[in-house]
């Protein structure tokens, strides 16, 4: 009984590999574009999460360090005429290298200022892409043929971000559980407590930002590839604040959930959008129920639900 409760997780995880695995063997191209889309979209709401849930700093401006890697990667393809690998490794250096950065500025903010100091550089990202024409397109973007021949069909893409995406989370899963993770987790729970234990509050938090902005940078390199456009859209806070909601929507703090938080708001959009021109508004007030019924967001609510039974 006692091996019970760890186990459940894991078998929860292995089943949503499996299924992620299993659609395109059933469902159309498109459906398997929107799939990839919501594997994208979950490996950005998961970088998020390493500080919403692990170190109790929500960030705003996870949207550009995910834009910038798209930026880097389609211009190294089409402008400079670099292949898509080396424009990839590039544009998660640059997003890592611009965490790195945000991390100098943010860590040493909590509560409101963090989130709203993450926000302001955030937006200084998007003034750079909207303004700098020359380089980013301006209003119009880059766009061009940025995938792989050997990715060009639908399901084999699929399957190689299937394959990132896993990859680039069980990393992310090994960080927060290692002893660097508990002590993220002792951060999030009593700052002063940690200063006075001793350990480097502001250094650890760097290094979170950091690895955190790393992962986004890897979810916009791939978002390069499964786009083929980037434009200051990419990199607004509209990006920030969607991933932002898929991990709140799955369960901050649990991971995992970004990937149903992903899932969830990228099907309801696909699936309301199409019957109605104000989707947006039904969008608002499921998001509005969500937080009075479920604050801490479907898996830690189903986790409540189970330990309640017991």
């Amino acid at each position: 009984m006692p091996r019970a409760g760890p186990s459940l997780p894991r078998l929860g995880v292995a089943l949503g590999v499996l299924l992620f695995a299993a659609l395109p063997l059933v469902l159309p191209t498109y459906q398997v574009s929107v799939a990839t889309r919501i594997l994208v979209f979950s490996l950005l709401a998961v970088s998020i999460d390493v500080l919403a849930g692990y170190t109790g700093r929500t960030p705003l401006g996870h949207g550009a360090i995910f834009g910038v890697s798209t930026y880097v990667t389609i211009y190294w393809v089409t402008v400079a005429g670099g292949s898509p690998w080396a424009g990839m490794a590039l544009g998660v250096l640059a997003a890592t290298g611009l965490a790195a950065v945000f991390a100098l500025l943010a860590v040493r903010t909590s509560g409101v200022y963090f989130l709203l100091l993450t926000l302001a550089l955030g937006m200084v990202v998007w003034g750079v892409c909207l303004r700098w024409s020359t380089v980013t397109g301006g209003e119009n973007g880059l766009r061009g043929s940025v995938r792989p021949a050997a990715l060009a069909s639908q399901v084999s893409f699929y399957y190689a971000v299937l394959a990132l995406v896993l990859a680039a989370t069980f990393l992310v899963w090994r960080l927060v559980r290692s002893p660097f993770g508990l002590t993220l987790r002792g951060i999030r729970d009593s700052e002063s407590r940690m200063r006075a234990l001793g350990y480097n509050v502001p250094l650890h938090l760097f290094i979170a930002f950091t690895l955190s902005g790393m992962a986004a940078g890897v979810a916009g390199a791939a978002y390069a590839l499964f786009n083929e456009f980037v434009s200051p859209t990419t990199v607004s806070l509209a990006q920030s604040v969607q991933g932002l909601l898929m991990a709140i929507v799955g369960g901050v703090g649990t991971l995992f959930g970004g990937f149903i938080g992903a899932a969830a708001i990228i099907v309801l959009e696909n699936t309301v959008s199409f019957y109605t021109e104000r989707w947006q508004t039904v969008m608002g007030l499921m998001f509005v129920l969500l937080m009075i019924f479920a604050p801490e967001g479907v898996i830690g609510r189903g986790l409540a639900l189970l330990r309640r039974r017991r």
